[in-house]
């Protein structure tokens, strides 16, 4: 069955357990943009630990957007940051330097709509992952899907939590620990090839 997701800033790693297990994604595009969400933000793991890389957007509390009308503020130099994060993090890595050329043009390009970055970097994710799945997005907003597996609940970053996520080896989980449920990127950059299988082996319950 498909699955109902938040198109998300480099997902996190429980959005791509409900992805790798169903047959197809159903994308959440007809709700409003709410802030303190994934939808603009992701976590990796840095030398002192959990790190957010934010995507600033241009938004108002007051007057609310629907998430597929907002844009990304071009006044900051996010994506230059975005990326010598992500080279601090995982320069050392197993696998940074065998996806660098795939995901690395995403952080030197133009972007206007957050909506629409946040899809193109799925569906590089998702070559790189060598993950095949259909696609398509929601016209209206429904309270409550009789089409699809609902995950929309994952998209909550003020409700993060680790989904009972089977540990593997982090750049720095000797310093700090296992970090778990953090950006697909983490679990890519240190799983490589290996990812596919190791999304297929979670088990995760619906919302």
């Amino acid at each position: 069955m498909a699955v109902l997701i938040h198109p998300t800033y480099f997902p996190t790693v429980a959005h791509f357990v409900a992805i790798a297990k169903s047959n197809a994604v159903v994308f959440e595009v007809a709700d409003n943009f709410v802030k303190q969400t994934y939808r603009n933000r992701a976590y990796i793991y840095g030398a002192n630990g959990l790190l957010q890389l934010n995507v600033p957007v241009v938004y108002s509390q007051k007057n609310r957007k629907p998430y597929a009308e907002v844009t990304v503020f071009k006044g900051e130099k996010w994506q230059l940051q975005h990326w010598k994060s992500l080279e601090s993090a995982y320069k050392t890595s197993p696998f940074f330097e065998f996806y660098e050329d795939e995901l690395k043009p995403l952080f030197f390009e133009q972007v206007e709509g957050l909506l629409d970055f946040n899809l193109k970097c799925f569906g590089v994710i998702c070559d790189c992952l060598q993950l095949d799945v259909s696609t398509s997005k929601t016209t209206i907003y429904e309270k409550t899907s009789s089409t699809a597996t609902d995950f929309r609940c994952l998209v909550d970053a003020k409700k993060n939590t680790d989904f009972n996520l089977q540990a593997y080896t982090q750049v720095f989980s000797a310093k700090h620990g296992f970090i778990p449920n953090l950006s697909i990127l983490d679990l890519l950059f240190n799983e490589g090839p290996n990812a596919l299988n190791y999304l297929e082996a979670q088990h995760l319950q619906p919302c």
